[in-house]
C-alpha cells in the first residue's frame, strides 16, 4: 500500500494452464475482503492494482503489458469507476511498450543477467536471500505448514463429504420405506439398524417439507 492509500498485490505466475482471470478475480476479492474485514465500509474500499508477471504470453499478441479495467459495453469511454485494475506483465514479449527499464526488469526476471543499476540492485538481494540459511529454514517450515494444513483441510472434507454421503442416503431410504412402501417408524429403525428417534427426525422433515 502507498502513501496514497493505493493497494497493489503482485503475483509470479509460471504456469500457462491457470486461469488468470479467475485468479486474478480471486486475489482481488480478498484485497477487498481484507479491508471490509477490519470494519471498513465498502465506500473505503481503496483504488487496487493486481498486477500478474507472467513468464509466458497469456495472449499470444507479443505484449510485455497487458491491463485491463471495466468499460461499458455500449460506450466503452465509459469506465465502470470501481477503482480497480488488472495488470499482466509478460517476460516474454517483442513489442518496444514500456519503458526500457521495465523492459531490463522483465528480461531479468526472465532469466537474462542483469543489465542496471536496479536490477543488479535486485540480483545482488536475490542472491543475498538465498544464501541466507535461517530465511531457507523459514521458508522451508512455512511449506511445511502449508502442506500439513492443506492435508488437514482435505481430510476433514472428504470426512464431511462422506457424512454427509451417508445421511444422504438415509435420508432417501427411509422416505422410500416410509412415504412408498408405508412402512412404520419402528419397522424402518428395525430394518435400517438405527433408533427410531433417528428415522422420527427424518420422517418429520418430510412431513413439514410436504405441509409447505
Amino acid at each position: 500500500e502507498d502513501e496514497k492509500n493505493t493497494v497493489f498485490d503482485m503475483e509470479m505466475q509460471v504456469h500457462i494452464k491457470r486461469n488468470l482471470a479467475k485468479r486474478m478475480r480471486y486475489y482481488q476479492g480478498m484485497i477487498d475482503l481484507n479491508i471490509l474485514e477490519k470494519g471498513g465500509d465498502y465506500n473505503e474500499l481503496k483504488k487496487s492494482y493486481v498486477i500478474f508477471i507472467c513468464t509466458f504470453d497469456p495472449y499470444g499478441q507479443g505484449r510485455h503489458l497487458y491491463s485491463f479495467e471495466y468499460l461499458c459495453d455500449q460506450d466503452p469511454s465509459l469506465t465502470f469507476g470501481d477503482e480497480t485494475v488488472k495488470i499482466i506483465l509478460n517476460t516474454k514479449g517483442t513489442m518496444d511498450d514500456v519503458s526500457p527499464k521495465m523492459k531490463r526488469l522483465l528480461e531479468y526476471i526472465d532469466g537474462q543477467a542483469a543489465s542496471d543499476e536496479f536490477t543488479r540492485e535486485l540480483d545482488d538481494a536475490v542472491q543475498s536471500v538465498r544464501r541466507n540459511e535461517k530465511w531457507r529454514l523459514d521458508y522451508m517450515t512455512l511449506q511445511q505448514e502449508y502442506r500439513e494444513k492443506y492435508n488437514e483441510g482435505l481430510e476433514a472434507g472428504i470426512e464431511q463429504g462422506i457424512e454427509r454421503g451417508i445421511e444422504q442416503g438415509l435420508e432417501r431410504g427411509i422416505k422410500i420405506l416410509y412415504c412408498d412402501i408405508h412402512m412404520t417408524i419402528p419397522e424402518i429403525a428395525a430394518k435400517m439398524s438405527i433408533t427410531e428417534q433417528q428415522v422420527g427426525k427424518i420422517v418429520e422433515k418430510f412431513r413439514k417439507k410436504e405441509e409447505k
